[in-house]
């Protein structure tokens, strides 16, 4: 009879703790994100990018009553956690249909992001829209970044494999717009350019349009040069010469790569960086498909920092090096070893009042932000970093790389191991278990 009571007893103990539990979790709350990047919640980056907007930030979702303002309450909870000043309001568009216009809301559910006197509109309820607007309030106002056509540059708009244009279309998810310069046409850079970018002319340059770029350097913008590997120096050698930077002949030949997947030595896998502002920090890896070697020049005016390099197994190999296959095959004979650079940054007070510093970035390759090669690694996450130190927005050319993607692809083998495995195997092995069990009942 005792030991009765004590069960009853001890069951009741465990009824009075498990309501005590849940009473408690409805006042209190506690969430821990254990998967990869953080995807359960928000990404790494993202809560950086928070990090750099100090200050209230208020977000009002213009949202009739309904499921999609239960949908904009658990997207801004999820920022809300690591930025508790991030204030969320509503406001129904059918009983304020004045202030509704007067935000420039055109569909139902869009959020408007309020800083230190910017909005941003938010048009898709996801984290990267979300992201994307908290990005462009941090960089205070929208940049213009001026692509030189006319040579055989890569198309800053085009979609072919050889073009920029997913890059542009990422940089203008984040308050970039991309402007045509074609410098036989224009009477100079246009002065409202925060960035002129130079991607692989492949044909020699007027001298006028040369000039215009020295005079544009000269009195203090900032420039991305993008080179290839194999071409002469299509008229740019002026331009060369008052960067300091060096193309050197032949291309870097890496052995190095083939670790990381890489089926042709002349594809460089860079898996370190040299300490510089654009790679603090930067820990994934990029792929540059050919790639010219830099070299800088003694007696520059210019601060010249190294933030590419190839391994200490690479070479710069010529012409004549070459395979009948075109690989590049006599490292014994080539006249420069590894490490060597093909990436740098340059730096110096701004000759133009308006501006306090000036930076220049010179890669000995442009294909590895074209739309072919912009996915692969930290390819688009070094070239958005890139972009963001020479518009002068340290803060978002310090965030941390993007988590990788979280969907699998499978080969086929290891789709049918895991559909053998799952459709077959487990369940013969749980008939299996289930057959010993029933047999050893029956033995008893």
């Amino acid at each position: 009879m005792r030991g009765a009571w004590q069960a009853w007893l001890y069951a009741l103990l465990c009824v009075v703790i498990a309501v005590c539990l849940a009473a408690l979790s409805t006042r209190f709350g506690a969430t821990d994100d254990w998967s990869a990047g953080a995807r359960a919640t928000i990404s790494r980056q993202n809560r950086a990018l928070l990090a750099q907007l100090h200050g209230p930030v208020t977000a009002v979702a213009y949202a009739r009553p309904g499921a999609l303002r239960a949908k904009t309450r658990l997207l801004v909870a999820r920022f809300q956690r690591f930025k508790p000043d991030l204030a969320l309001q509503f406001v129904d568009p059918d009983v304020r249909p004045l202030a509704t216009e007067d935000a420039g809301v055109q569909a139902d559910g869009e959020i408007v992001l309020s800083w230190q006197g910017h909005d941003q509109h938010v048009t898709q309820l996801d984290e990267g829209d979300f992201a994307d607007a908290l990005a462009r309030l941090a960089r205070g106002g929208p940049r213009l970044v001026a692509f030189v056509t006319g040579d055989g540059e890569r198309d800053a708009t085009g979609k072919n494999a050889a073009d920029l244009g997913g890059l542009v279309a990422r940089l203008a998810d984040r308050g970039v717009r991309a402007l045509p310069l074609n410098l036989a046409e224009a009477a100079e850079v246009p002065r409202n350019a925060d960035l002129v970018v130079l991607a692989s002319p492949q044909a020699a340059l007027l001298p006028g349009s040369v000039k215009k770029l020295e005079d544009y350097v000269a009195e203090g913008g900032n420039l991305l040069w993008l080179a290839e590997p194999g071409v002469d120096d299509l008229g740019l050698a002026p331009l060369s010469q008052m960067l300091g930077i060096r193309r050197l002949p032949g291309v870097l030949v890496d052995p190095q790569g083939a670790a990381a997947g890489a089926r042709d030595p002349r594809e460089v896998v860079a898996t370190r960086y040299p300490e510089q502002a654009i790679t603090d920090g930067f820990q994934v890896n990029t792929l540059f498909p050919r790639v010219a070697v830099l070299a800088s020049l003694p007696d520059t005016q210019w601060k010249v920092q190294a933030f590419l390099q190839s391994s200490a197994r690479s070479w710069d190999a010529s012409a004549a090096d070459e395979s009948a296959a075109g690989i590049p095959r006599d490292p014994d004979a080539a006249a420069l070893k590894g490490p060597l650079s093909f990436g740098y940054a340059l730096s110096r007070l701004s000759p133009s009042p308006a501006k306090a510093a000036q930076r220049v970035v010179v890669i000995g390759d442009g294909d590895f932000l074209s739309n072919a090669y912009l996915a692969d690694a930290g390819n688009l996450a070094l070239g958005m970093r890139t972009v963001d130190w020479l518009l002068g927005d340290d803060a978002l050319a310090s965030l941390p790389a993007a988590a990788p993607g979280s969907s699998l692809k499978p080969t086929r083998a290891e789709l049918g191991v895991l559909t053998y495995g799952y459709l077959v195997t487990l369940p013969l092995m749980l008939i299996l278990i289930g057959v010993a069990i029933s047999r050893r009942r029956r033995r008893r």
